[in-house]
């Protein structure tokens, strides 16, 4: 925040002259809209009084008069689209407040000692980041409305049937990585600047603004959905490039705006902790990198087969600590564990976790919403046997039957799942053997991956959003898939054939153990393989392991 320039009171100066320029230009929307009614009535009135007259004036004061029509009805179109639009809603997972009274508590005190309101309500996202978010619409006053739907974990005094009531002041969303591998007192420096955010949205020109700014932005989404009929697609025609004309003139000054209130915020909540938001923000870069290797390397594969970790955030403390302890950098993060952590502010911090684990999965996979007989939670326990052997063994299957659809043997017979006949295969004097293996296993992958998508949500319920809304990885290469497919098959062999066991790396993911050590040195020889045609630093690799390529290995 101190990028901004600007202080606490000529931030919050600037953030309000700001706002009311934004509310200039709808000052001047309304004042173009009401132009040629104006002159209508002028017209009307002159006639009336006998001022003006001849048919000249008749046929003007008519067009005129048509006009204005014509525009009011478009500006009531175009106004009636920016109030009842339903601005996005982040994906969240509410917490109410009995199922987390001392966090509840503890943004209270800080909002007190800010000298702020409080937020009205706190959420959680599977992401590393903080933020206010307006909930006031109409339209969110249910759950899921106009948005990703969103989780509610209630606490043991609430009724299932009570819906949850429109809050009036901004709802606090934290992100649940924070949650777990936050101590209490970093969790409550680095929301300081967040919840002092409270204060300049209570301002009636910012709140004001900014209400103007979201009915435009999703004014210009609801003219942009697909699928509209033609009795909303004609008018919607109309409306798109106004509020699109609109948004673009506010821009700058809703932008500008935004860095005062920050500038402000940030002033604000200099004074509250200031000595341990300094270790925090240390602690929130970390946080994110242990965070992203975790989804990455961890839980992509388990989504990919059909499995979602159920706790994700309890996971990423895993990862951590073992950042911290290989990472010299990082030594002295691990005795942080000692504190208390932030997810002691929780009632039932499994819930919650278990929560947004399924949330993460849906947003960055494109998961289903609830869990199903293809979409079952795993515990980090039986991860290896229920995940990783399971995975290897899926993709040696799918080598082994493109191999077969390959046609390399006269008989019908299909070959015995066995290493060596890869390595053969990858080795022929064919210099095709590769690209023709790639494209096959590329061609089968996306085939499955798309029959298993989950149908696209109505637009009533998701709006325009597409999922997955944060895709991880950009989708895989045919070599890239060649590479994964010929490690699972050398993993199952050296499981069969040499007594090694599927692992769990915290940081990389699924990992071979042999001889209770982690082999992280397969990746080179593999790709020479691949990329070369070249088997010697495997069959190297291969016997200082025990492994017997010539042996058939089990397949699912």
């Amino acid at each position: 925040m101190s990028g901004t320039g600007m202080g606490g009171e000529a931030g919050a100066q600037h953030a309000r002259s700001r706002a009311l320029a934004v509310l200039r230009i709808r000052s001047r929307a309304l004042a173009v809209a009401l132009l040629p009614a104006a002159v209508a009535v002028v017209l009307i009135v002159a006639a009336a009084q006998g001022r003006i007259d001849g048919t000249g004036w008749d046929s003007a004061r008519w067009a005129v008069i048509a006009t204005a029509l014509l525009v009011l009805l478009l500006a009531a179109a175009v106004a009636a689209v920016i109030v009842r639009a339903r601005p996005a809603l982040s994906p969240t997972v509410d917490l109410a407040e009995s199922a987390a009274p001392d966090l509840y508590r503890l943004v209270r005190d800080l909002a007190e000692r800010l000298d702020v309101p409080p937020p009205s309500a706190i959420a959680l996202t599977p992401d590393c980041d903080s933020w206010l978010e307006d909930r006031t619409h109409p339209a969110h006053a249910a759950t899921g409305q106009g948005a990703m739907p969103t989780r509610f974990i209630r606490g043991a005094d609430e009724g299932s049937g009570r819906a949850r009531r429109v809050p009036a002041a901004p709802v606090l969303v934290i992100g649940s990585p924070f949650m777990w591998w936050m101590r209490v007192g970093e969790l409550r420096a680095i929301l300081a600047p967040v919840v002092a955010g409270t204060g300049p949205s209570a301002h009636p020109d910012i709140a004001a603004a900014r209400r103007f700014v979201r009915g435009l932005d999703a004014a210009v989404g609801v003219a942009a959905r697909p699928g509209l009929g033609p009795l909303r697609r004609i008018p919607l025609g109309f409306v798109g490039p106004i509020a699109r004309l609109l948004l673009r003139g506010c821009r700058v000054h809703a932008a500008e705006m935004e860095r005062g209130v920050a500038a402000a915020a940030s002033e604000r909540a200099q004074a509250v902790d200031y000595g341990v938001r300094i270790v925090a923000q240390e602690q929130v870069g970390l946080a994110y990198a242990g965070w992203d290797r975790l989804l990455t390397r961890v839980a992509l594969p388990a989504w990919r087969m059909g499995r979602w970790p159920s706790r994700l955030d309890a996971g990423v403390v895993s990862a951590l600590t073992e950042l911290s302890r290989r990472d010299r950098l990082a030594e002295g993060f691990a005795s942080r564990l000692g504190e208390r952590p932030a997810c002691d502010l929780l009632e039932e911090p499994g819930a919650a976790d278990e929560a947004t684990s399924l949330l993460a999965a849906r947003l960055f996979h494109g998961g289903p919403a609830e869990p199903g007989p293809d979409w079952a939670p795993v515990d980090w326990a039986a991860y290896p046997e229920e995940v990783v052997d399971r995975k290897w063994r899926t993709e040696a299957a799918r080598l082994h039957r493109v191999l077969d659809a390959l046609g390399e043997r006269r008989d019908t017979e299909p070959a015995a799942p066995t290493l060596a006949r890869v390595i053969d295969h990858l080795t022929a004097s064919d210099g095709e053997a590769g690209e023709r293996l790639a494209a096959g296993i590329a061609a089968e992958v996306a085939g499955e991956e798309a029959a298993s998508a989950p149908p696209a949500p109505g637009l009533e319920s998701w709006g325009a959003d597409a999922v997955p809304l944060f895709p991880l990885q950009p989708p895989r290469t045919g070599r890239e898939l060649l590479a994964d497919h010929v490690t699972a098959m050398v993993c199952c062999a050296a499981v069969d054939t040499a007594g090694a066991l599927p692992g769990l790396d915290w940081l990389d993911g699924p990992s071979l153990l042999v001889d209770d050590v982690r082999r992280s040195d397969l990746a080179s020889p593999v790709l020479t393989l691949v990329e070369d045609g070249d088997a010697d630093a495997l069959r190297a690799w291969l016997s200082s392991v025990g492994i017997r390529p010539e042996k058939p290995v089990r397949l699912v």
